[in-house]
């Protein structure tokens, strides 16, 4: 008996305090945008574009970097749907702004496939947390891209706040 008093302990020991993590999930939530949410912003950089007299294509991606939504106006040139993709994956895989990039498009990153350090690419983030990006490409100028691309994101910036 004198044995297996201390185990007998021990076990009513380990039972009672269980493993470190035991509190915390071994799950993550991850927020994502609906595909009403990424139609409206790319509705709205389209919106912003033509009301300069611009025509352009608006890619929203999530939060991986992944297509949700692809918006092409009428006469943009077929090239700006893959480079508003572009513009939106390396948005989303830097979470800051293309325009941003500048030191790194001189960098070895230039080569990386599948990310393009050009103006017009802006992460989509609320509450915190990043939910994914648009790129727009068409206009004569990238600052008007960017321009337009954050006109989408405004356009539902506050529904997003709110459903933090």
């Amino acid at each position: 008996m004198h044995v297996k008093y201390p185990l007998f302990i021990l076990l009513l020991n380990s039972l009672a305090t269980g493993p470190v993590f035991a509190d915390t999930s071994p799950l993550v939530t991850v927020n994502r945008l609906t595909m009403e949410t990424s139609i409206a912003i790319a509705r709205g950089a389209i919106d912003a574009c033509r009301k300069k007299g611009v025509q352009i294509t608006a890619t929203v991606v999530d939060r991986d970097g992944t297509v949700q939504v692809v918006l092409r106006d009428t006469v943009t040139a077929p090239i700006a749907t893959e480079i508003s993709r572009l513009k939106a994956y390396t948005a989303v895989n830097f979470n800051v702004p293309t325009s941003q990039l500048g030191r790194q498009a001189g960098s070895p990153l230039q080569h990386v496939d599948g990310l393009l350090m050009s103006m017009g690419g802006i992460p989509i983030k609320a509450g915190g947390q990043l939910l994914g990006g648009i790129g727009v490409s068409g206009a004569p100028s990238g600052k008007t891209d960017e321009e337009c691309a954050q006109a989408g994101i405004d356009k539902v910036k506050d529904d997003l706040e709110l459903a933090f």
